[in-house]
């Protein structure tokens, strides 16, 4: 059980950069929105965890380390689950309309001369990530535009 959370993490860890963080992506698909959060939340939280553990304290006293502890746990807890998300949503299977939309990226990546791998039956989110980041850095903005 525990090593599938570490995959699903990790998996979460290397979707979050294959990602392309393109702003008319956001309309179809949440992950720039999560991804967003995430770059804000994984350097913050720990720090709002220290401060919000010390902060009761502080104010509290000793007797409520339980308290302060579970806010801290819960602040450190939240890029965790949103780590968790997306590895969850990169092994996730594509429907079928964005597979369709991938293997036209595809083909039109491969016209291009740029090595693009064609979605299979099997695809899944993460596929489709890799495509669109080698979309984003070699397509032109009209072709977004259109979008």
């Amino acid at each position: 059980m525990s090593i599938k959370v570490f995959k699903t993490l990790s998996e979460g860890r290397r979707y979050m950069k294959t990602w392309p963080l393109v702003r008319q992506l956001s309309f179809y698909f949440p992950e720039y929105r999560v991804i967003r959060a995430m770059s804000i939340a994984l350097p913050l939280m720990p720090i709002l965890a220290v401060v919000a553990a010390i902060s009761q304290l502080s104010i509290h006293g000793l007797g409520f380390l339980p308290q302060a502890i579970t806010i801290a746990a819960f602040f450190i807890s939240l890029p965790l689950q949103g780590l968790l998300w997306l590895g969850w949503r990169s092994r996730h299977p594509l429907p079928l309309s964005l597979l369709e939309w991938g293997n036209s990226l595809s083909t039109k990546l491969t016209d291009m001369g740029v090595y693009c791998q064609p979605l299979g039956a099997k695809a899944c989110y993460f596929d489709m990530a890799m495509i669109l980041k080698a979309a984003f850095e070699r397509l032109d903005a009209s072709y977004w535009e259109e979008l």
